[in-house]
Formats: structure tokens, sequence, C-alpha cells
């Protein structure tokens, strides 16, 4: 039994207009991926790393070196979206890796102290600018979820309405 993977520049109607996406996720991971070798981002992204407790770990290579892993990471994520438009498979890996990435980025709206102040009285959800920057993360982890979706085997983008 062969596995098809799904790539959206094979698909047809509104299924290939997905590759607009793959194509914008590319531009954010090249973007994230080069900011983070700067020392302006390394520094930014410490508070969000050292209260992780899913990527605290990165700590062991120093303030630059994690910010290093995390941009060479950001950058494969790329590559593999790019080449996904000729690849199902590396459709898949790269968007799979996007959905991981952005869980663990989003997941830092609730580790990271200070961002987000819960009350029944007030505001009830009432985030800082930080939180509002990583809030944001949500539509990109959607939009990783939905390449992912459609490159997996039996997708319903593929297939059409039914």
């Amino acid at each position: 039994m062969k596995v098809a993977f799904n790539i959206a520049e094979q698909g047809e109607g509104s299924y290939r207009l997905l590759a607009i996406l793959r194509w914008v996720m590319v531009i954010i991971f090249v973007s994230f991926g080069i900011q983070k070798f700067t020392l302006q981002s390394a520094q930014g992204i410490v508070q969000f790393i050292s209260n992780s407790p899913l990527i605290s770990w990165l700590s062991v290579f120093g303030l630059r070196g994690e910010a290093y892993v995390l941009g060479v990471a950001e950058l494969c994520i790329a590559a593999l979206l790019a080449a996904g438009a000729f690849s199902p498979l590396l459709s898949a890996v790269g968007s799979l890796m996007g959905v991981i990435t952005f869980a663990v980025t989003w997941s830092f709206f609730f580790t990271t102290p200070g961002v987000v102040k819960w009350s029944l009285s007030t505001d009830p959800i009432a985030w800082n600018l930080t939180g509002e920057f990583i809030f944001k993360d949500i539509v990109l982890l959607g939009v990783c979820v939905v390449l992912l979706l459609a490159s997996l085997p039996g997708s319903r983008a593929r297939r059409g309405p039914t």
C-alpha cells in the first residue's frame, strides 16, 4: 500500500489556493529565523525560554546559542515548507514542524510571568504588549495546522466536497 501525501501546488480549485499560505509561512519562518541571529532577538526571547517547561533546556547553549538553535530550526522549517511545494512528504514534515513551533511559542502566553493577568472581577484576560505579540501566534499555528491536514493522505481538501 502506497501512502500518498498531498501538496496544494498539485491540487485543484480552492485547495490550490493553500499554496499562498505555504509561501507566506516560508517568508515568516525566514524572517523569524534570521532575526534569531541578532543580539536584540536573543535578549528578547530569553524570558520566554527560561520560563518554558518545554524548551528551557535550550539555556545550556547560552544566550546567543539558544537563539541560534531556534534560528536554524526556523530556517530549516522554511526550507522544508519551500521544498514542500515539490515534495508532498516534505510539505507534511515542514507543516508539522511549524505546528510544533507555534504550539510551543503560544504556550509562552501561559508560562511567561507577567504576560497575562487573569481576573474574574475586571478584564478577564488582560495581557500586556508581550502577551499581544504572543497571542497572534494562534493564527500562525492555525495556518500550519491547515497546511498539515491538507498534506495528509486522504485529505478532504484534496478530495474536494463530498
